[in-house]
């Protein structure tokens, strides 16, 4: 895992934020964001019911009129930041902006809102995606105070105002408007937030009118972490291209054609290119990944929950807020739910603005503390970013006038945490049993990234899987699963007497699964293979090479290692299997019968891990540190070659 960007003298000294107009009451919505029809009530009903907003604001009128534009509401927020911290706009440095779009196409919207309050000269940055865009704007403003002598102070702003791409009267002129979107239409609204970023000498400058400085405090920005995994996954929520069912009336695109490929704007629009989507059946996964790169930083050091006095969880619903919550608190890495701070409930799902509107209103409405850490999680759901960082309230007594600028110094001293792992791991745990699934939470990490990546689950994620495809990975697929209980059977036959407990909880397992081979043969020949019998297939050279390793680990005295092998395994039927089999089925429309095989594990694998976790806390029992790394070493090792298994199956 790549360290987060630590700021040695970055502070923030301010926060505001601008919300448009009146609270809307769930009551009042149906007057600025109407349902269409009856089916688009019911979707109104349903997540309404779910998000768990109750009011929001919105810049268009009844009418659907824009009452203040994108750029002004970023402008209000600038000002309001700036005479909190009594700070003159001539003295800012550079102005860096967030958004998932502005006013215009272009110019950036960072250069819009500079003319627009008629600022003097400055760099402006301009951050165009979902609701990361803002952590990343913050970090690139921080980078820049950080390694720029010459620049003392940063505005940050970000803004979002997604009313008018929902009004009724634009989704009227649509002949294609599906569920995905309809949904985000009661989910998001408009607003603008900014953050006033400077170094230590700026933060001893603060007037008692910072309500910080007034109590003789400061707010450091200690660090920050992004990352992306657009290369892992299909895009889930996006603005410009249209839907599978636009593409029935509209044959000359294809779903992934932008908006520009029409002749005109107009045909766009009518063919649902100018609808924001949202793919749900693909969200879950963007919190197993948020929760194993959370994993890593507690892993590293950067995160100690039992620390973090205030948690700034951003999600678009209360429903996902509680998915979350139970993912962290099954890792072992919990923030107990009172230090969380949201205000999803009053302002809505303000997008990119959302992290800054919070901060701008705990800071007004509560009283920091020196010593308080403030922890900060904005997940991005466009093609999956995560983003995190750590703010500390410190005395300003304790900031060092003369200190010098470093961009970066030594990380914090590692911690061991517990990973994301299923939900059946308890807290109770002994330290080797949490040390090695922290480390096989890693392995599976990026073996899961590397899976993503591979030409068969691109295919299936692009829509594209053919029957031909499916027979050809189950032909391969076959005679591996035929070798699993066999592989499993030979390691017990070299387990030592003073292991047979372990050797009953393999032999089970082998029990379990000695037959599942030919039920996926049977699955196989449902789909049209054409091979009369097992033998007649083959692996492909990543089968054979995985298949070789198993046996090679199996005869060797007290195989233990083999218990890494099965948690990727094993483990690939739980997570990815049941994410792959919905998509599958949609798109071969073959009979039921054709997949039991993969049904049965992805229903069936997390009993089969929980078996294994005993395994796993009786092999560590008895072997110690030794048997610890050999079960890593073959976790990584059965992920390379698994890795290249799938690689090869097209």
């Amino acid at each position: 895992m790549i360290a987060p960007t630590f700021f040695h003298d970055i502070y923030l000294l301010a926060a505001s934020h601008y919300l448009p107009g009146e609270p809307i009451n769930n009551q009042q919505i149906d007057a600025y964001v109407a349902p269409i029809d009856q089916n688009s009530k019911r979707i109104k009903q349903r997540v309404l019911g779910e998000n768990g907003i109750q009011t929001r604001h919105y810049a268009i009128n009844t009418a659907g009129k824009t009452q203040i534009s994108h750029t002004e509401m970023a402008c209000r927020a600038i000002q309001s930041c700036l005479q909190q911290a009594q700070v003159n706009l001539s003295e800012v440095d550079l102005l860096a902006s967030a958004s998932s779009g502005g006013d215009v196409l272009m110019p950036g919207v960072a250069n819009m809102i500079q003319g627009a309050l008629h600022a003097p000269p400055m760099e402006t940055h301009s951050h165009q995606g979902v609701c990361a865009s803002s952590v990343m704007a913050l970090k690139d403003a921080a980078q820049s105070l950080a390694q720029n002598p010459e620049q003392d102070l940063a505005v940050v702003v970000a803004a979002e105002m997604p009313s008018r791409i929902f009004k009724q009267s634009r989704f009227t002129s649509q002949t294609q408007i599906d569920f995905e979107a309809h949904f985000l239409r009661w989910m998001l609204s408009d607003g603008a937030g900014a953050v006033l970023l400077g170094n230590g000498s700026q933060a001893l400058k603060q007037t008692v009118t910072n309500t910080l400085a007034q109590q003789g405090l400061a707010l450091k920005l200690n660090w920050i972490h992004s990352k992306s995994f657009s290369g892992d996954y299909p895009v889930c929520m996006q603005f410009g291209q249209g839907s599978h069912r636009s593409k029935e009336q509209h044959s000359d695109y294809s779903a992934e054609a932008s908006y520009l490929d029409f002749p005109s704007v107009a045909e766009a629009e009518a063919a649902g290119h100018f609808a924001l989507r949202q793919n749900l059946r693909l969200l879950p996964n963007l919190f197993e990944v948020a929760v194993h790169e959370y994993a890593g930083l507690v892993q590293g050091g950067w995160v100690k929950p039992a620390e973090v006095d205030t948690f700034f969880c951003h999600y678009s619903s209360e429903a996902l807020g509680k998915t979350c919550e139970s993912m962290m608190d099954a890792a072992g890495l919990g923030i107990p739910r009172e230090k969380w701070f949201s205000n999803l409930k009053t302002c809505g799902n303000t997008g990119a603005a959302s992290i800054f509107i919070m901060l701008s209103e705990w800071l007004a409405t509560h009283t920091p503390k020196a010593g308080q850490k403030i922890f900060a999680f904005v997940p991005e759901s466009g093609r999956f970013t995560v983003s995190y960082f750590m703010l500390e309230v410190l005395e300003l007594a304790t900031i060092n006038q003369s200190s010098q600028r470093i961009s970066s110094i030594s990380p914090p001293a590692k911690q061991v945490y517990l990973p994301q792992p299923p939900a059946w791991i308890q807290q109770d745990m002994r330290q080797p049993v949490r040390d090695t699934l922290l480390e096989l939470g890693e392995i599976w990490h990026q073996f899961r990234s590397q899976i993503w990546r591979t030409p068969l689950v691109e295919k299936i994620n692009a829509g594209q899987l053919t029957p031909t495809d499916y027979v050809t990975w189950m032909a391969q697929w076959i005679p591996q699963v035929r070798e699993g209980s066999l592989w499993m059977r030979e390691a017990v036959a070299h387990l030592d007497e003073p292991y047979q407990v372990l050797a009953s909880l393999i032999t089970e397992h082998a029990n379990d699964e000695q037959y599942d081979f030919k039920i996926l043969f049977e699955d196989y020949q449902a789909a049209g293979g054409q091979a009369a019998s097992i033998d007649e297939l083959q692996r492909n050279a990543g089968g054979e090479a995985l298949n070789s390793y198993l046996y090679r680990q199996a005869k060797q005295a007290n195989p233990f290692g083999l218990l890494g092998g099965i948690y990727i395994i094993e483990g690939t039927g739980q997570r990815i299997v049941p994410w792959l089999l919905p998509l599958i089925k949609q798109q071969l429309k073959l009979p039921e019968r054709c997949y039991r095989f993969l049904k049965y594990h992805g229903e069936n694998d997390e009993q089969h891990l929980a078996r294994w976790l005993m395994a796993l806390e009786f092999a560590l029992e008895v072997g110690g540190e030794t048997t610890q790394r050999e079960i890593v070493r073959t976790a990584r090792d059965v992920a390379t070659l698994y890795q290249l298994q799938m690689e090869h199956i097209l």
